[in-house]
C-alpha cells in the first residue's frame, strides 16, 4: 500500500516522488499518459544517477528508490495513499478538477497537499467536500537540490492537517515555512516576482544586460542564482503565469509581467526546458 500518491510526472512531480522514495516511502506516480510518466521515470533514474556518482547516495539506495516508485495512468491508484500530492500544471481549473476527483477516490483521513507556487489554496480546497483536509505544499525545483517547503494553509485548512502536511516536507529533508494566509504567491513566489519583473524591465529598456543583472544580485545581494538565470531553470512561461495570478489577485502593476517575458513566452523560449530563454542552453 502507498503512503504517497503523486498526481504529475512533470519534472515537479517526479522530484517529489524521488525525494519520497529516497525517504523510504511507497509512491505511486501517477499521470495522464504512459509517455509523461516514461519521461519522469527518465527524470528520477538521470537524477539518482547523478547522486549516486557524487556519492551523495549509494548505488543499491539509488536502486531501492526506484523500486519503491509505481507508475500508473489510473488515478484511483491514489485511493490507499495517506498524503496525496497533486503537481499538474499551474491552472487553477486544472487542479479544481483533480481535487474534485480525489475527493472521491481519497481515503476519508488522506492529507490532499496541491504544489503551487501561486494559486490560492482555499480555491483549490473549495471544490471538495473536505476543505479542511486541503494544504498547499510548495516544493521547489530541482525538488532534490532545494531544501525549502512552503506549508500554506487555505482558508479551512485545519491545525491537524498543516501539521501532518509539514511533518511529511520535514521528513524529506525539507526545511519548511508556514504561510499563515494564502495571498497569492505566498512568500516565496511574491518575492521573487516582483525581483524579476523590474529585472525584466531593466533588460526591456536597455539598461543592462540579463547578464549584468544576474551578475548584480549575485554579488551584490549575496543570491546563489539571478532573477533571470531564476527564471531560466523554473521557466519563463511559469513565470508569466505566476505574475499574472498575483497581478490578478493584487491589481498591483509592480507584479504584472513586461511585454518582453510575454512574448518570449509565447515565442517558446522558457529557458532551460527549451533550449532557449534569457541564456542559451543548447
Amino acid at each position: 500500500m502507498p503512503n504517497l500518491a503523486v498526481v504529475g510526472a512533470g519534472l515537479m512531480g517526479s522530484g517529489i516522488a524521488q525525494v519520497a522514495a529516497l525517504g523510504g516511502h511507497d509512491v505511486v506516480l501517477q499521470d495522464v499518459s504512459d509517455e509523461q510518466l516514461d519521461r519522469g521515470l527518465r527524470e528520477i533514474e538521470t537524477s539518482l544517477g547523478r547522486l549516486a556518482k557524487k556519492e551523495k547516495i549509494s548505488a543499491d539506495d539509488a536502486s531501492a528508490a526506484l523500486a519503491r516508485i509505481t507508475r500508473t495512468t489510473d488515478l484511483d491508484a491514489a485511493g490507499t495513499a495517506g498524503v496525496v500530492v497533486e503537481a499538474i500544471f499551474e491552472k487553477l481549473e486544472a487542479k479544481q478538477e483533480v481535487f474534485r476527483q480525489l475527493d472521491k477516490i481519497c481515503k476519508a483521513d488522506a492529507v490532499l497537499a496541491t504544489n503551487t507556487s501561486a494559486l490560492p489554496i482555499t480555491r483549490i480546497a473549495s471544490v471538495t467536500s473536505r476543505p479542511e483536509q486541503v494544504v498547499g505544499t510548495h516544493f521547489f525545483s530541482p525538488v532534490p537540490m532545494m531544501k525549502l517547503c512552503e506549508i500554506v494553509r487555505g482558508f479551512k485548512t485545519s491545525d491537524e492537517t498543516l501539521a501532518r502536511a509539514k511533518s511529511f516536507a520535514e521528513d524529506l529533508g525539507k526545511t519548511c515555512v508556514v504561510v499563515n494566509r494564502d495571498i497569492a504567491g505566498f512568500v516565496t513566489t511574491r518575492l521573487i516576482v516582483a525581483l524579476s519583473v523590474e529585472a525584466v524591465k531593466l533588460v526591456e529598456s536597455g539598461v543592462a544586460t540579463a547578464e549584468d543583472v544576474d551578475t548584480a544580485c549575485r554579488l551584490g545581494f549575496g543570491h546563489a542564482m539571478g532573477p533571470l538565470e531564476t527564471m531560466d531553470l523554473t521557466g519563463v512561461d511559469v513565470f508569466v503565469n505566476a505574475s499574472r495570478n498575483i497581478f490578478a489577485d493584487t491589481v498591483d502593476p509592480k507584479f504584472y509581467p513586461p511585454e518582453l517575458s510575454v512574448r518570449m513566452a509565447g515565442a517558446g523560449d522558457h529557458g532551460r526546458k527549451t533550449g532557449k530563454g534569457w541564456y542559451d542552453h543548447g
